[in-house]
């Protein structure tokens, strides 16, 4: 079985004591190819060398909008610089974050905004992290098209998976998915058609319903698989080919 883990934060501390032990055993797991990306400029150059060392790591960069208060205006040249030089999969994780109290609509509208362009300019990806902002999102997405990507833990409604879809994003489920009290989120995923769905973990974040008080893996994509699996119709192997497949496809991996 070939699997994807599409959105993962390996290049992270909480994985240096046993990074090459944990690719190892993925790949025993069938977790083949896993994405990772970037939230501020800072790690960006961390995150590279993380992912020369594995043929499993793809990297993605982008400036995350909960960190607002570390992004700098020569942020976004290096951006463009960065990614002139090295090969990048997507620009993410980018988006709109209004969940928080003291949120800056304007600051992140204008950031998003200048990444997507960067993007389209690229001809790359975008992967999104959107909370409480989905229609703003699917807005600037209308006013600035991109090739495409991935809504990175999306948990909105079924209409605004259709807006998405059409504009050429797939949706990103995770550990959220083995919650049996997340009724709505587990609803969505059935209705939602298989060539839109992506498996991701969040690692180290998100962790699974049975491991709240464990680390995050990219270990933990076969679990998430059979979980997608308990509350749809097709087999775990049908599954397993569409989900790789919908993320080769929207990130161009080989």
């Amino acid at each position: 079985m070939y699997l994807i883990d599409s959105h993962c934060h390996l290049d992270f501390e909480q994985f240096d004591i046993d990074r090459e032990k944990l690719l190892s055993h993925c790949q025993q797991l069938g977790v083949q190819d896993i994405v990772v990306p970037g939230v501020n400029a800072v790690t960006w150059d961390r995150l590279l060398a993380t992912c020369d060392h594995s043929s499993l790591l793809h990297p993605a960069l982008g400036m995350h909008p909960l960190f607002m208060h570390q992004h700098q205006p020569e942020h976004l040249v290096q951006l463009k610089n960065t990614i002139a030089n090295h090969h990048i999969v997507a620009i993410g994780e980018i988006g709109l974050d209004f969940y928080l109290a003291d949120h800056d609509k304007a600051s992140q509208i204008d950031l998003f905004s200048q990444q997507l362009t960067i993007a389209q300019h690229a001809q790359l990806a975008v992967l999104l992290h959107v909370r409480k902002a989905h229609d703003q999102t699917i807005s600037l997405l209308k006013k600035q098209p991109v090739i495409g990507g991935i809504v990175h833990a999306f948990n909105g409604s079924l209409q605004q998976a259709l807006q998405y879809q059409q504009l050429g994003f797939v949706f990103g489920i995770g550990g959220a998915i083995t919650h049996p009290r997340a009724t709505r989120l587990r609803s969505l995923f059935t209705e939602l058609p298989l060539s839109s769905i992506v498996l991701e973990t969040d690692a180290p974040d998100m962790p699974l319903l049975d491991r709240q008080d464990q680390r995050n893996t990219p270990e933990n994509i076969p679990s998430i698989l059979m979980a997608l699996a308990e509350i749809r119709s097709e087999s775990v192997e049908d599954i397993a080919l569409a989900t790789t497949t919908n993320c080769q496809q929207v990130l161009n991996l080989p």
